[in-house]
């Protein structure tokens, strides 16, 4: 019974970490990571679509504009998040016509835009905030036990170092 609660019916139960198969233990950890951040991406999804009224893609975007205290360029947004430029391009599109970030030339570079995140974009971010990191938080909470926690340090020995 406790394995259940570990692992709601709803969420995948994070790979194994014990040793034994195909994988090396840098790999195993690997698979423990993603399985958290997929977790956590499929709890924020619906928050950030009733908060934000934005896409979890989108809500990647104001994430990483809201970090800059200027803008950037979308080749850059585009390389961060690891998203083809054309998608992006949409995406930023959709932003814009929602009043949440703002795209301008780059001086001196014909083909350079350049994104930043609007006033209305940064006070809800603040608004919403809180709520997303409890989000975030629960997600976690629920995904990564003692096992998976053991696997990340594995894959970062740094995190041994710190108590929980």
């Amino acid at each position: 019974m406790a394995a259940r609660d570990e692992h709601p019916a709803d969420q995948p139960e994070c790979p194994s970490t014990e040793g034994g198969g195909l994988l090396p233990d840098e790999l195993r950890a690997w698979m423990v990571l993603l399985a958290a951040t997929g977790a956590v991406e499929q709890r924020l999804r619906s928050v950030v679509k009733e908060a934000l009224d934005v896409s979890h893609d989108e809500f990647l975007i104001l994430c990483l504009l809201a970090e800059q205290p200027g803008g950037l360029r979308m080749t850059r947004v585009a390389d961060l998040l690891g998203r083809p430029k054309t998608r992006l391009t949409y995406q930023i599109a959709c932003l814009q016509h929602a009043g949440l970030v703002t795209r301008k030339s780059v001086c001196g570079d014909r083909r350079g835009v350049e994104v930043t995140l609007t006033d209305k974009a940064r006070s809800r971010l603040r608004e919403t905030s809180v709520l997303l990191a409890e989000t975030v938080g629960q997600a976690l909470a629920q995904t990564i036990g003692p096992t998976q926690r053991a696997a990340l340090c594995a894959l970062v020995p740094d995190l041994a170092d710190e108590a929980p």
